[in-house]
């Protein structure tokens, strides 16, 4: 039997999910022969020592005492600004890292962090989540097995059911970083191509804070890849239909639609058509329950070295790069070349 010790940084939100995933990730991986153990610490210690309780799992008052106690892999789910100094702390212990996006606040302070991986030869997975989503996954294989033919048109969207409170917008770097950036990844890894230029335009219709924060409700963003290809990715912080997740690749020889299913946000305007017949997801961990499940086993399976890297901090920082200049046209009006 396998023996693998994950420590877990920061028990929020996404990290209380990850905790979860966690404890329940023996029952996934035990045909496989593996154990494994989690240990955790969060500055919030009553609540972490909650947490720990409820996922079985061993609480440690510092990342310092938790590195040293003896992990095969770190995971941090902390705020943002907190990402640099725990990814080089891994890096420095010799062990895996798993870092939720993105890698730094911005592009400029990521590229140190990239610097210190490669310098260090670390391994740091990065959370993009859909990577591992069993409808993005069939996309991507029926494009690489040319199903579809060239394609001619690509549609991808994230709209939220509600938004996150303002305090979170307020510091999120808008809503293309803190949203889009998912689909631009998801793009770069689905079809290979590099999207090298971004035309956007947003509004604001909800609540009137969020313009005031700096940010947009609903954006639009028009892309341009590496060979000319086009596509539209939008975003809305107000779907309440439901938390709605889509692709679409559309090609010479066949399309093919990611996110259409019986919880699909929409109702259909054709007589006598009931599809989709299901209860919308409400959220995003609903929307991708399973896709956070298999993300974590990758990075075990990482850990005992019997995967490749599946998504690195390279791909992150492409994907925020996209996501720059998607903000810098929305604040300009003007369409904006991706930094190479």
């Amino acid at each position: 039997m396998k023996q693998v010790t994950l420590g877990l940084v920061g028990v929020g939100r996404i990290g209380v999910m990850h905790a979860k995933n966690i404890s329940v990730l023996n029952q996934v991986l035990n045909p496989e022969g593996v154990q494994v153990q989690l240990k955790l610490t969060d500055v919030a210690e009553e609540h972490a020592r909650s947490v720990a309780s409820e996922c079985g799992a061993e609480f440690f008052g510092s990342v310092a005492g938790l590195i040293s106690s003896g992990v095969d892999g770190l995971v941090i789910a902390t705020g943002t600004a907190t990402h640099p100094d725990l990814i080089r702390a891994g890096v420095d212990a010799g062990i895996p890292v798993f870092c939720e996006k993105p890698v730094a606040v911005s592009v400029a302070e990521s590229l140190p962090v990239l610097e210190y991986i490669r310098e260090r030869a670390g391994t740091v997975q990065i959370g993009h989540q859909r990577r591992f989503d069993a409808g993005y996954l069939e996309a991507k294989r029926a494009y690489e097995a040319g199903e579809l033919g060239w394609i001619h048109s690509v549609r991808a969207l994230t709209c939220d059911m509600t938004p996150p409170p303002v305090q979170f917008l307020a510091t999120s770097g808008g809503l293309f970083r803190d949203c889009s950036v998912h689909d631009f990844d998801i793009l770069r890894w689905l079809t290979g191509k590099e999207i090298v230029e971004v035309y956007a335009r947003g509004s604001n219709n909800g609540d009137p804070a969020i313009g005031e924060v700096g940010d947009v409700d609903t954006a639009l963003a028009v892309v341009t890849f590496d060979d000319g290809t086009v596509g539209t990715v939008s975003a809305s912080r107000y779907n309440g239909a439901g938390h709605d997740v889509r692709l679409e690749l559309q090609g010479s020889d066949g399309s093919i639609a990611v996110g259409m299913d019986e919880h699909m946000a929409v109702r259909s305007a054709e007589p006598g058509v009931t599809f989709p017949y299901g209860i919308s997801h409400k959220t995003f961990a609903e929307r991708f329950d399973q896709a956070y499940r298999s993300e974590m086993a990758a990075f075990v399976e990482l850990v005992l070295g019997e995967r490749k890297n599946p998504c690195t901090p390279g791909d992150a920082v492409a994907a925020s790069k996209v996501a720059d200049a998607a903000q810098e046209s929305l604040e300009t009006g003007v369409p904006v070349r991706v930094a190479p």
